[in-house]
């Protein structure tokens, strides 16, 4: 069942929790069955090309595609599986799996591909200059967006960061502790650490967490000194620049990675307000505000009607978005996301903007942000609002391929 359905990043991993929450599995295997499940997640299309050439396009039932699709995956992308182990337990599954009946044909395609492994590789090398889109395992109408966008050479190194494991980056809580202690404890806990080579961000703020314990189960997570975020983070919260005694208002603000993040930078003296339209959501802002130390966050608010006749000196906007700039921490993403979702999402930006505005003071700032990379969701969406009595006084962006750390987008409005 669990290699049936691995489709579906969401799907799959409430599967693989559900599966390996009662098993034995010593942590070494769990790694393997999350980088499996993942892994032909995130390559899906590659390893059913490779699939369809085998099989002369014929249509395979949803268990084979599956079992092959692991088998493949273990012969061509990771090392530390023996070929024979990869075949023999791939075949193994298919009783477990009612394809009983397809032995002989997934052994003759596992087979044929340990004789073919040099060709084949090759043949992945060919692709990623002739089909990007199936040598990276990418939805057609995505790359020729990018493309149009950003040129063949800039999208080929976008689709393979997309491919590549995320890093774990931390932000220090300079309200908790200096970035000094921290790195301190850090390795008294056996945390291997690197400061984050990201230039939009200031020194010793972000570090990557290479090795070691889960972050989650160290003491220095749980006493709140540092909050697991992309340094992309920095670009929007730069831009707000929150100051001691200003009332800023986090317009959408679960899950609270922002919004401790300018509680942060005016040293808990704003007056902040939490705002979500999940009344559900909000506890998480409040529970990693309650971690952190946060005092500044007044008030957490799902209905917008109680802050109604409110202004704020600052707003931000971190809008709900395609998520295009952070794919690859979203492995089944490239398989949901539409040209007519982000068309859809564009309106609903546009109007969180003229709705937060009402509440902006005169002369006040309003700060526009997503993790796309989509014009249509960023640059369009500000011409868009600047059309309708806002001013765009600056944007800033961050590209995969060009600044290593996630893509985001931010723009400051003034009224």
């Amino acid at each position: 069942m669990l290699l049936k359905h691995a489709q579906g990043q969401r799907f799959a991993k409430a599967l693989l929790d559900e599966h390996l929450r009662d098993t034995q599995l010593p942590s070494k295997d769990r790694s393997l069955c999350h980088e499996l499940v993942y892994g032909c997640i995130r390559w899906r299309r590659t390893l059913d090309h490779l699939i369809d050439l085998k099989s002369k396009r014929r249509e395979q039932p949803d268990a084979v595609r599956a079992l092959l699709r692991v088998g493949l995956y273990q012969l061509f992308w990771l090392d530390r599986v023996p070929e024979h182990a990869a075949v023999n337990e791939t075949v193994g599954l298919a009783n477990r799996f009612g394809a009983s009946r397809q032995r002989g044909f997934l052994n003759a395609v596992l087979r044929g591909y340990t004789r073919e492994r040099a060709g084949t590789r090759n043949l992945l090398v060919e692709l990623e200059t002739q089909n990007p889109e199936i040598a990276f395992s990418h939805p057609d109408w995505l790359v020729k967006d990018w493309i149009d966008q950003f040129g063949q050479d800039d999208t080929r190194e976008l689709l393979r960061w997309n491919n590549q494991p995320a890093k774990t980056f931390a932000r220090v809580n300079t309200l908790q502790i200096s970035a000094a202690e921290l790195k301190s404890r850090w390795e008294s806990e056996g945390l291997e650490f690197h400061p984050a080579s990201a230039s939009s961000v200031p020194d010793d703020l972000y570090f990557e967490l290479r090795s070691g314990p889960p972050p989650a189960g160290l003491d220095t997570f749980k006493e709140g000194c540092f909050y697991i975020q992309d340094p992309s983070t920095a670009l929007a919260c730069g831009m707000v620049d929150p100051q001691p005694g200003e009332e800023i208002l986090d317009f959408c603000a679960a899950p609270g990675g922002k919004t401790t993040f300018l509680a942060q930078l005016a040293h808990d003296r704003a007056e902040i307000v939490a705002h979500d339209r999940h009344a559900n959501r909000l506890k998480r802002v409040q529970s990693n505000c309650e971690r952190l130390g946060v005092k500044s966050v007044t008030n957490f608010v799902s209905d917008a009607r109680s802050i109604e006749d409110r202004l704020f000196d600052k707003i931000l906007i971190d809008a709900p978005c395609s998520n295009t700039g952070v794919m690859r921490r979203r492995v089944d993403l490239r398989w949901r996301i539409s040209r007519e979702e982000i068309v859809r999402l564009a309106k609903t930006q546009i109007d969180l903007i003229k709705e937060a505005a009402n509440h902006l003071k005169p002369n006040g700032k309003l700060i526009y942000s997503t993790c796309s990379i989509e014009h249509a969701e960023n640059e369009a969406v500000i011409e868009t609002t600047t059309k309708q009595g806002l001013r765009a006084e600056k944007t800033v962006s961050s590209k995969p391929f060009r600044d290593q750390i996630d893509g985001a987008f931010a723009a400051v409005f003034t009224r």
